[in-house]
């Protein structure tokens, strides 16, 4: 390792600063565009020392464990070229795909803080310490709290400690509900079935909704709820919500303005249906998804809410199986809000399809602007693009797209 003065000359899409140097381009974590830094290097990236001279950008991080703890990246950063830098993450992938359209400025969905986390739990010490790994690291960097989490979460270092002292080494993910805190353990051991009485008493001693370990639930005290427009949803284990209630409101918002005027919507990948159960208060819903708990937990929400258009759901690996176009026939619009990777396989059946309407909901902007391309390629217009920034102070961003059949 050698230490080294360098130049930030940008920012890249993971949030580390950009530098050159003799041996190639080096990704300096914490270090801002414009500033000379003092740095220790090994291969690519480099540990910031120093900062010799900063940029009018560096702000005061709110957190004491930033730039330890490596899950805010970006708290350094000042509010306003923040904004910017990550609406350029959008506007960068779609512009390396040629496709011209104005972005719009971000929405910020932090709202009142992340209702999911996941942390790691070790012992160190004859203990067990909970926190986040640090930056490009497998070292955990153990926290008493984390001040992005929604009130609700504000026990839950206490909670992943209290199921490493019985469990071991875990990993533990923690939702904030309308019903209390539902946990979702992984342990690399098995667990015995003598050992799940004591289960019952440790969530009690805790007050979990619901515990659930390596995928199995253990006790049910309280059905973990949310709600999604006017339905209330029963959640499955440990399932996939928006990371902030304020940011699957704002998503929500845009995808049920954009297929207003639809009297049948396709709600692909649909989840547990934050999309879904909003759009059927005025249109009819057809909603797939691959995830079996979840089509579940949608089927049953709509059922029990009245006054909804009717829902129809499906398990279905759209990846595999994704609906073609002679499917798609029948509805006026259709949304999809895929995984990371994208939905090139649906983009494709979607492009050759006459759906007047198409909302794609992406948390990454080089897969959403591999599939508008695809989508363009189909005689389809993109109208709006729009990021919403639910997790602060990181490079992930989500964007809603809305596409028009000319």
């Amino acid at each position: 390792m050698s230490e080294l003065q360098l130049q930030i000359g940008g920012l890249g899409r993971r949030g580390e600063g950009i530098a050159a140097s003799e041996g190639g381009t080096l990704f300096v974590p914490y270090a801002l565009p414009g500033e000379t830094i003092l740095a220790d290097v090994e291969g690519e990236i480099a540990r910031l020392v120093r900062v010799i001279s900063p940029s009018p950008a560096r702000a005061q991080p709110s957190c004491e464990y930033f730039g330890r703890c490596g899950g805010c990246l970006l708290q350094h950063f000042d509010e306003a070229p923040y904004r910017v830098w990550k609406k350029g993450l959008v506007e960068t992938a779609l512009r390396h795909r040629r496709i011209d359209v104005r972005v719009a400025d971000l929405v910020d969905a932090h709202g009142r803080g992340r209702r999911r986390v996941s942390l790691h739990v070790r012992r160190q010490d004859g203990k067990a310490v909970a926190g986040f790994m640090a930056v490009r690291s497998h070292v955990l960097q153990p926290i008493d709290h984390c001040p992005i989490l929604v009130p609700a979460l504000g026990r839950s270092i206490e909670i992943a400690c209290a199921l490493g002292e019985v469990l071991g080494d875990c990993d533990v993910a923690l939702t904030a509900t309308d019903s209390g805190i539902d946990a979702a353990v992984k342990v690399e051991r098995k667990i015995a079935d003598r050992e799940t009485p004591k289960f019952g008493g440790l969530a009690g001693s805790l007050d979990l909704a619901r515990l659930a370990v390596n995928g199995e639930v253990i006790v049910t005290r309280r059905t973990p709820t949310v709600r999604m427009g006017e339905a209330s949803v029963a959640l499955p284990p440990n399932p996939f919500l928006q990371a902030t209630e304020d940011g699957e409101s704002r998503l929500a918002e845009l995808v049920v303005s954009a297929a207003a005027k639809a009297k049948s919507v396709a709600d692909l990948f649909c989840g547990c249906g934050p999309f879904a159960l909003r759009l059927a208060e005025h249109a009819r819903v057809s909603a797939y998804d691959n995830d079996k708990p979840s089509i579940a937990a949608l089927s049953e929400a709509a059922r029990r809410t009245p006054g909804l258009r009717p829902v129809t759901t499906a398990v279905r690996d759209l990846f595999r199986a994704p609906l073609v176009a002679n499917e798609l026939k029948e509805f006026d619009a259709a949304v999809f809000d895929p995984p990371r990777a994208g939905a090139e396989a649906q983009a494709r059946q979607l492009a050759k399809s006459k759906v007047k309407t198409v909302v794609a909901v992406s948390c990454d902007p080089v897969t959403l602007s591999r599939d508008a391309e695809i989508l363009i390629g189909g005689g389809y217009e993109l109208m709006t693009v729009t990021p919403v920034d639910q997790f602060k102070w990181s490079p992930h961003v989500e964007s809603v797209a809305v596409f028009r059949k000319v």
